[in-house]
């Protein structure tokens, strides 16, 4: 049963806490939902480094991967190392140095990751019909505003200025 929100409306740090424990929720029922789709063996994590890999930049580090992703260097590995089974990424000498290794996803990844997005088309059509796109372009923004902002703290330490 749905958690009712507490009376009056939330204030201070009592409004993010509330903002993140909804996206929180959101992502972990987005994530069920996701992971019920992928074949046996890849889990959500590693997909969305495929993701990430195509949104914002190929040929990363498994450090800048890790740092990205936040999580130890030692789980991007593990998850790099399943996403290389699947031939979906390659591993490449760093053109800048020749010595540190860059990761860089292959023509099956790219196909893969196309496949899963299509194959979640039928899930995404009952929450169509209850949450129109038009919330969603309006959302969309200011989500991508917060990520921003998240992403300077995370990379300074510190709030932005």
């Amino acid at each position: 049963m749905p958690e009712a929100p507490p009376p009056g409306p939330p204030s201070g740090a009592d409004i993010y806490f509330g903002l993140f424990t909804e996206i929180g929720i959101v992502a972990q029922l987005s994530g069920a939902m996701f992971q019920g789709r992928l074949p046996d063996g890849i889990l959500v994590s590693q997909f969305m480094i495929l993701n990430h890999l195509i949104r914002v930049k190929d040929g990363q580090t498994p450090l800048e991967l890790a740092r990205a992703f936040q999580v130890p260097k030692t789980t991007m590995t593990h998850s790099l190392s399943v996403l290389h089974r699947h031939a979906f990424v390659e591993t490449k000498a760093n053109p800048a140095d020749k010595r540190s290794k860059c990761i860089w996803i292959t023509d099956a990844g790219r196909a893969f990751r196309s496949e899963m997005i299509a194959a979640l088309r039928d899930d995404m059509q009952g929450l169509i019909a209850a949450y129109p796109p038009e919330k969603v372009r309006g959302l969309l923004p200011l989500m991508a505003e917060l990520r921003v902002i998240l992403d300077k703290m995370r990379d300074t330490d510190t709030a932005p200025s």
